[in-house]
Order: C-alpha cells, then structure tokens, then sequence
C-alpha cells in the first residue's frame, strides 16, 4: 500500500497529496505520514515546492475534518441516543461528554493529529457533541497544517535519510503527543476538581491543616510544584531505565543529525558560542546576585530565601557532580561525565530558582509567564550549543533537563513548606 501511494505521488503529486490526508482523516486507512514525509523527500529533490505542498496537505487535512465534524453532526447524536447504551455511551453519559468536550475539547483538536487513532474520530465526535463550527475551525484547521507542516518539514531536513528516521521520529512525535494530551487532562482534572484535592490534601496533614486552608495562594502552589516534581521524577526515572539498556541511540543520532541540518550555515557558528556563553559562571552568578538583591527589596522572608538560594545552588553543583560520576558516560569527543549535561542542569537549576523567586513576589500574570518562557528559551538555546558543537549527545542535555527539573521542583516545594512552617510559629508566637 505504502509504495503503491508512492508511486501515485511520484506520478499525480499535489492531488494525491491533498486527496490521500483528506481520506485518512475520514478514518480511512491511510498512511498519512509516510505520505508527507515521502513528500518532503520530492521537495528536497526538487520535484515538489515546499510551501505549496504543506499548503495542499493542510487544506486536504482541513476538508476531512470538515466532512468528518458534519457527519458527525448530522448522524451521530441520534445514533448514540437509540444505541449509545449498547456500547455502555447512552444520552446521560454523552450528554456530560459534550459538556466536558465543548468546554475543553477544542484545545485537544492540535493535539490529537499526532496521535494515530485518536486524529481519526476527533472530527466525527466534535460533530455528535455538537461543538460549534466556528470554535472547530479555529482549532482544528491551525492543527492541520501545523501536523502537515511538521511531518513534511522533516521529510525535507531528513532528505535521502527519510526513510531511516521515520519510524523513530513518529515514536518521539507520538510520545510527545500523549504526554501533552496527558498533561492537559491532569490540568483539567485538578481545575474541575480543586477543590476536592485541597480537601483531601489538608487531611493527609497531621500538623498546620488551619495554615494550609487559610492559604489558598500557598497550597496552589505546593500542589503545582508537587504535580511538577512528580511528573520530573517519573521522566527521570524513565531516563535512567533508557540508559541503563543503552536506548539513546537512535534519538540521539537522529536529533544530532535534525540540528546539524537546520543550522549548517557557518554564521551559525557565532551565535552558538553566544547561546554557550549563557551557562557560564559569570552569567549565572550575575543572575544569582540580582536575585538576592531583589530579596531584600521585596521579601519578608528575606533570610529563608537567600538562605534556600544559597542551599540550591552549591546542592544542585553536588547533584550534578554526583549524577555524572553515578552514571560515568562519555560524550562525543571521549569527554567523561556528561550524562546529564551539566549546562542544561545548572542552567536550570539557577535560572529557575531565581525566576521562581523574582515572580513570587510580582501579581502581573503577563511577567510571570514570560518569565517562564525566558528560562525554557535560554536553557534550550544552551542545549542547542551543546548539540551543535558535538560536545555533548542529546540524551545529555535533556536528561539535564529532567534532573535539573528534579532538584528544581523539591526545593521550590521544601521553600514553601518550610514559609509555612516559619509563619506558623510566628503565628503562634502573636498569639501567645
């Protein structure tokens, strides 16, 4: 099947293109992304134009959602009212699926295109729970392109490579795709049920139930940080099982090749030493110093942070020490220790806890969030110059990530426990 479509690309180009993903996405078995992948191939020899063929292939992925959205409209919902029951999905249960659909659902449309099977019936059951056309369009057309554009894109970087590297980059891709649907549903979980998890959460504590309820701002916080360091620590686990069966290979060898590809320009060169610079000592340490005076301007907890700050970074430098002797790997150039990548870890570690500390005191939401895109923009530029020079495997630097995330997340929770802890015997002392 897969070299029989291949062939009518090679012959009909565009409109094989277009028709193929337009079918596929009325769940149609179809293989989509070879399809465009073998697309980008044609487009890096110069049998087809790049921006007309994600153009053609968005548009015939947007016409099968189309079609699929109105004939779920059309016949889906009387279908599960008069047999929904048969598959245990009767009236009360798609009626509460709508609900949740309508009101969440469109932000999953992006998402579901890089998860075969699920891109499949996102259309169709869009239409039975009768999300309005105007709010599918605006998610679900941005979606297609942005999946034909990714998948075509790759086939042009990969070139002759294409067919070795697919496989693996649609499992990264696919994986990259559930834990973000993931993460939105434990999003959703913790918003539609809040309340409950506050509940639950103060009665598993034994002591300072009355400081944890009277601080709404505060167990939000622990509970986020919480969520974070649990979801690191699962990675992290998963990292060191991956190394332990020597499972890097084919990412590593793919990425390396993805990033030496996207930046071959020899200008390039100047800029990744710059992107480099940001990890050094003298950077970091700036940023160190800022942050403390920015404590004593605006905390009150003033000795508690500077002295948690002072704790996070010589700790985070033992961790990192200690994890590159542990793990004892050597990199690309037969330098030993760098797994995880120092850079990526110390960066995070340094840029992160400073951040945490700037925002925790600032209220303006647009700060806070560019705060957060200004340390994962720098940590993944460092990463970048670490790749490119080939001082470092891939693996390295997000397994730097992960472990830096770690150390990051347990000491933004143990901060915020031990302010409560400070509070609450000052509390008492009043009181007293």
């Amino acid at each position: 099947m897969v070299h029989f479509i291949q062939g009518l690309l090679d012959q009909y180009g565009y409109y094989v293109l277009g028709i193929a993903l337009m079918l596929e996405l009325l769940a149609l078995p179809l293989p989509g992304e070879v399809l465009m992948t073998y697309s980008g191939l044609m487009i890096y020899q110069g049998h087809l134009n790049w921006v007309v063929s994600i153009l053609t292939a968005g548009c015939g992925a947007s016409l099968g959602m189309t079609l699929s959205y109105w004939i779920g409209f059309k016949l889906g919902k009387p279908f599960f009212e008069k047999h929904g029951a048969k598959i245990h999905f009767g009236p009360d249960k798609l009626q509460k699926t709508s609900g949740w659909f309508e009101r969440y659902g469109n932000k999953l449309l992006i998402i579901a295109y890089f998860i075969p099977g699920i891109r499949h019936f996102t259309g169709y059951f869009s239409g039975v729970t009768r999300m309005p056309l105007r709010t599918y369009m605006l998610y679900a057309y941005p979606g297609a392109f942005i999946w034909t554009g990714t998948f075509i894109s790759l086939g042009k970087i990969l070139g002759p490579k294409w067919e070795q590297f697919h496989h693996t980059i649609t499992k990264y891709l696919l994986i990259a795709g559930v834990i973000a649907a993931l993460m939105f549903i434990i999003v959703y979980v913790f918003k539609r049920y809040r309340e409950q998890i506050y509940s639950s959460t103060a009665k598993g504590l034994s002591a300072g139930v009355a400081t944890f309820h009277s601080l709404g701002r505060v167990r939000f916080l622990l509970l986020a940080s919480f969520c974070v360091f649990l979801t690191l620590f699962i990675l992290m686990a998963g990292l060191i099982e991956d190394f332990v069966g020597n499972e890097f290979a084919d990412f590593d060898e793919v990425t390396t090749f993805i990033v030496l590809v996207l930046f071959e320009e020899s200008w390039w060169s100047t800029w990744m030493n710059r992107f480099a610079d940001l990890a050094s000592l003298s950077v970091l340490l700036t940023i160190a110093a800022l942050t403390i005076v920015w404590i004593l301007l605006k905390s009150k907890d003033r000795l508690l942070e500077i002295g948690f700050m002072l704790f996070v970074l010589i700790g985070g430098e033992v961790w990192d020490e200690g994890l590159r002797r542990l793990f004892h790997r050597t990199g690309p150039q037969n330098v030993v220790g760098t797994f995880p990548s120092e850079q990526t870890l110390i960066t995070i570690i340094f840029l992160g806890f400073a951040m945490f500390l700037f925002v925790r005191h600032l209220h303006v939401t647009w700060v806070r969030t560019g705060a957060v895109i200004f340390v994962l923009a720098v940590s993944l530029l460092v990463g970048l110059s670490r790749i490119y020079f080939n001082i470092q495997y891939p693996s390295d630097v997000v397994a730097g990530y992960v472990f830096g995330g770690v150390w990051l997340s347990l000491n933004v929770i143990l901060l915020e426990i031990f302010r409560l802890i400070q509070r609450d015997k000052m509390n008492f002392s009043t009181s007293s």
